[in-house]
């Protein structure tokens, strides 16, 4: 097999693919399944591998993936399910045309020639440039899809609900759960935060809603990946090596898949071995691989946006002078913090503070400054983003990377 066969970010693994922590999961998503009359609802962060459950489970051939993003109202997303499953849907086209031509002398009324009610017009130009308009005949989308979905077999995925502004979402949330009660399958997928978007769109949903909670996985659980893929290539690499990679990972299996493909590429591993190769495990070799999948992960834009903060009016942010000499506002002082060792997606403010000391040869943002450049940091990305990327939990002083890729990025970008 090649490596990358073996290793496979953002797509489905074989080899590769763990589920020994997600055997409970499984039985409640086939006993769902059977059960019918309910919606999946499925919730985790971002590159927690609930795509890749929901494929490797109830199969890539049997589902109609769709998005939430982009939807701005509920028929465009049954459009892109009829578009997969191949259901024509009327459409009415009205032809229009413009004149094209000169004003000028009088013409009588012969073919493709501007004639008026009397029979004559000042006019020497003609009709041109046809062109022609579509529009939606009235179509029953919620009897359309219970026509073509019911006990089909066929499961509609939701991805990304949570991008769905709320009045669709109610409008969506109520043809769900009129379609389930005629057996349409259907799977929505949110982020934690949101994870009840649908129901709460429609609370007649409650008691007809199965919830999956996932979370990133835990080291061990990621280790498993690389011990499963380096035994298929003929490689060994070291427990303190792979461990590392998990670490970096942060709980995300895409991520732990991408760093194990770039460990075979730098050690020019493209299939497996005939002769057992030990991959190199040193310091160095970490580095290199952690940079070079850095440069998959561009969150340059956003990042800069984070460390500038907000614009000031009139008056300058106070530096503080850090140990290796230089000299930094409190922006990019809090980024410099949460890349430190060991990365660690969520931040509560002891911890963050303690950090920031680390790196101070003298006085340290006072409280009030950090938490405040806190908030201003979340709002800043998540503007960026047009997601939400970092949450500031307010009452709680914690700041939490929502995605494993934006704090591996500030680990290792640079």
């Amino acid at each position: 097999m090649r490596a990358a066969e073996v290793f496979t970010p953002g797509k489905l693994p074989v080899v590769t693919y763990v589920d020994d922590h997600l055997k409970d999961r499984e039985r409640i998503l086939h006993d769902a399944l059977e059960t019918g009359a309910s919606v999946i609802s499925l919730s985790g962060p971002s590159k927690s591998g609930k795509t890749v459950f929901i494929e490797k489970n109830i199969g890539k051939d049997r589902l109609v993936q769709v998005t939430g993003a982009g939807i701005t109202e509920a028929n465009r997303l049954w459009d892109r399910v009829f578009d997969l499953i191949g259901t024509p849907v009327a459409k009415r086209s009205t032809a229009t045309q413009s004149f094209d031509g000169t004003f000028g002398g009088k013409l009588g009324g012969e073919a493709g020639v501007l004639v008026s009610a009397s029979g004559e017009v000042s006019a020497t130009g003609k009709w041109g440039h046809a062109s022609a308009e579509q529009t939606d005949i009235a179509v029953d989308y919620l009897q359309l899809l219970i026509r073509e979905l019911s006990d089909s077999g066929l499961v509609v995925f939701i991805d990304d609900f949570h991008y769905i502004p709320k009045p669709v979402q109610i409008e969506i949330s109520n043809q769900i759960k009129e379609a389930i009660r005629s057996n349409v399958v259907f799977v929505v997928a949110s982020v934690p935060y949101h994870s009840d978007d649908a129901i709460r769109a429609n609370p007649d949903l409650r008691g007809r809603s199965i919830k999956l909670d996932f979370d990133y996985w835990k080291p061990e659980e990621l280790e498993k990946i690389a011990r499963r893929g380096f035994q298929q290539l003929n490689v060994t690499s070291s427990p303190a090596y792979m461990k590392a990679l998990a670490s970096e990972a942060a709980g995300s299996p895409q991520l732990m898949q991408s760093l194990c493909l770039t460990t075979c590429f730098e050690n020019n591993i493209r299939e497996a071995q005939d002769v057992t190769k030990q991959i190199s495990s040193d310091r160095e070799a970490i580095k290199k691989v952690c940079t070079r999948t850095a440069a998959t992960t561009d969150y340059s834009s956003t990042v800069d946006k984070m460390r500038e903060g907000p614009k000031t009016r009139g008056q300058d942010r106070k530096s503080h002078v850090l140990r290796d000499g230089t000299a930094s506002d409190v922006y990019p002082l809090i980024i410099r913090a949460i890349a430190l060792d060991p990365p660690e997606l969520t931040q509560r403010y002891p911890n963050l503070l303690r950090r920031i000391q680390s790196l101070c040869a003298a006085e340290p943002p006072s409280g009030s400054s950090v938490t405040g450049a806190c908030a201003q940091i979340a709002s800043i990305a998540n503007e960026s983003e047009n997601r939400t990327v970092v949450e500031w939990d307010v009452d709680n002083d914690v700041i939490d990377m929502r995605d494993p890729y934006l704090l591996f990025f500030l680990r290792w970008a640079e």
